[in-house]
């Protein structure tokens, strides 16, 4: 943690602490909000090569993003995680395109140049599923860390079959997890705390914290999924996708790696070579 994000982390716990002496759901509400706001946007300084820019309006939020290689009969959706932006996985657009495939990115609402200060794994959804209303057919995902999630949620309410194929890198498996890494790097040990933020999910949701997991979703979802994670990622722990392993789902190939951690895994060249080989496999 670089010490400017000390600094927040700091300042973020010392007025949660305050205000929880006088109100449980005012700093519920200011955790919530923390929990659903990038750190800060990351744009790219320099033209995507190759992409052409589009957009659309989604809950009165302008997404933007870009197309390579336009138009093709075969579509491929990358997703981003967290904090992260679509230009970061240029390097997959290039070579999916040079390969024949028409790739699709799109900034998730508060991130890149997309509108937004806060966002969440239902409204990432929505817009994938908008993606596809607008582009699709999309027979093809790949997703790093919350865009997984994001990803799953959205596979459950849209038609596909089999022969969709999903990426997942590093995703982001369960969000009790996340919740969890949340309160301890803010050092909030407060129960009725931690309920009453749960509770503010609930509201706005209308679903228990638990729902939003990727393996509870694996049940729902028919597609071929590569599912490539690291054993030392800290983001997004292996022991959570374990337990998806564990399930036995017959449409998911797993492929663990070594060192490479949450973000380097995506960049390596041995990951770029696993996905194109699994979506060049028919």
């Amino acid at each position: 943690m670089n010490p400017a994000h000390t600094f927040k982390v700091f300042y973020l716990r010392t007025k949660i602490k305050l205000i929880a002496t006088l109100s449980i759901r005012k700093a519920a509400k200011i955790i919530f909000k923390s929990f659903v706001t990038p750190f800060y946007k990351v744009i790219s300084k320099q033209p995507i090569k190759n992409a052409e820019p589009i957009q659309f309006l989604l809950n009165k939020k302008i997404i933007n993003g870009y197309q390579w290689n336009t138009p093709q009969t075969k579509k491929i959706l990358i997703l981003h995680g967290f904090g992260s932006a679509a230009y970061k996985f240029k390097d997959y657009a290039t070579m999916l395109s040079d390969k024949g495939f028409e790739v699709l990115a799109f900034d998730a609402p508060a991130h890149g140049k997309s509108d937004g200060k806060t966002t969440n794994a239902v409204e990432y959804s929505e817009m994938i599923k908008m993606v596809i209303d607008k582009f699709g057919p999309i027979p093809i995902f790949l997703a790093h860390s919350f865009g997984g999630m994001a990803l799953s949620l959205a596979l459950e309410n849209v038609p596909h079959n089999k022969n969709t194929k999903v990426i997942f890198i590093a995703p982001a498996t369960e969000t009790t997890t996340a919740i969890d890494g949340a309160f301890n790097l803010l050092k909030l040990k407060n129960k009725v705390l931690r309920m009453e933020f749960e509770k503010i999910i609930f509201e706005i949701s209308g679903q228990q914290t638990e729902w939003f997991s990727i393996r509870r979703a694996m049940h729902n979802i028919k597609a071929s999924v590569l599912w490539i994670h690291d054993e030392d990622d800290d983001t997004t722990p292996w022991a959570d996708a374990l337990k998806v392993k564990e399930d036995n789902h017959n449409n998911i190939k797993f492929v663990l790696t070594k060192g490479l951690g949450h973000r380097k895994i995506y960049h390596h060249k041995e990951t770029k070579n696993k996905v194109l080989e699994f979506i060049e496999n028919d």
